[in-house]
């Protein structure tokens, strides 16, 4: 295996000055790092992890805990690509990344007790149930930690703006022509109820009220729950022009209710999803929904949980508000009175 003192010699430098250019140390010409990273290269060198934890008492090392209800992990259709973005960044800052849960082998741990089994620096917390005991450990315990669109008070959290972007949305659909307007929320949460607050504004702010038979609730993620509500909605007497769906996902099982009654879209009904998941842009009618920034939460995680390690005594630990934006698609159709 290639040493430092190797490629010190090939280089004709000192150990410290390789040791120096292979860790970005300013005081050496960058002319030099570079000669220098190029040989270890050639020479197959590889950094000595468990040296560099010993020197550093880090283990660049950081954990991810990501365990919906539904199980679904890294195929989770919107967690999935802020956690490819997180691993993106962290690697680019040095880390590898270990997805945390409750067994090593036989033995059973909880959540903290994983993380300091496997020595990890910090935590990123998304799409758990923020209220379990072991989540409170954790989020109190001496582990820097960055949530997703949950908020604690001594913690970082990274949020998706739901309020604006469910006000966005739903002026959107007004400014279609649309006053009956159904919303199909999900499952009380501090998502849900950002978008609740979202979809009320804008009503507010148009003079629009809407019955209180058209705000239905369907679990995240499941079409066959939000059909269910999509065909209750189609039963009433004057029934909405629009449907507002809880995710993109669920969306599809609205969208199926709603041919099997025989009606089209957007001719007959207009839908409008939320997250702009881009293979569900593919569909027919192309789905208006709102597009989270997935790609800048993951990245923005990231950095902040990289500066928390790093950094503790300069870091501010608070609250940030990434902003998406609207993908107008063709299932939301211009609507005049009496139609």
């Amino acid at each position: 295996m290639t040493s430092l003192k190797d490629i010190a010699e090939a280089c004709g430098v000192s150990v410290s000055t390789v040791s120096k250019a292979l860790n970005d140390v300013s005081d050496i010409s960058a002319k030099r790092k570079d000669i220098i990273r190029q040989k270890a290269r050639e020479m197959g060198y590889l950094p000595n992890m468990a040296a560099r934890t010993l020197k550093t008492n880090m283990a660049h090392n950081i954990g991810i805990l990501c365990a919906d209800e539904h199980n679904s992990g890294l195929t989770h259709p919107f967690f999935s690509h802020i956690l490819e973005s997180f691993k993106n960044e962290t690697e680019k800052r040095g880390y590898d990344i270990t997805f945390i849960n409750h067994n090593v082998g036989p033995t059973h741990m909880s959540y903290y007790e994983h993380c300091r089994y496997r020595n990890l620096d910090g935590i990123l917390i998304a799409c758990v149930d923020f209220e379990q005991k072991q989540i409170q450990e954790l989020v109190g315990s001496d582990l820097p930690v960055v949530t997703i669109d949950h908020v604690f008070n001594n913690c970082s959290s990274i949020m998706s703006d739901n309020v604006t972007g469910m006000q966005a949305l739903t002026e959107f659909i007004l400014d279609h022509g649309h006053t009956r307007i159904a919303f199909i929320h999900g499952k009380t949460s501090t998502v849900t109820r950002s978008r609740m607050i979202g979809f009320y504004k804008a009503l507010e702010s148009r003079n629009v009220t809407v019955p209180d038979e058209y705000i239905r609730e369907a679990p995240y993620l499941d079409g066959a729950a939000s059909a269910e509500e999509t065909r209750t909605l189609l039963k009433l007497s004057n029934r909405p022009t629009c449907i507002l769906y809880p995710d993109d996902y669920a969306c599809i099982g609205g969208v199926n209710a709603i041919h099997a009654a025989g009606l089209n879209i957007p001719e007959d009904i207009s839908v409008a999803g939320y997250d702009g998941i881009p293979i569900l842009q593919q569909m027919y009618p192309r789905l208006t929904s709102y597009a989270q920034n997935m790609k800048e939460i993951g990245r923005t995680a990231a950095s902040q949980l990289v500066d928390q390690i790093e950094h503790p005594r300069t870091t501010v630990i608070g609250m940030t508000m990434v902003s998406g934006e609207i993908l107008p698609g063709c299932s939301v159709a211009a609507r005049t009175e009496g139609r």
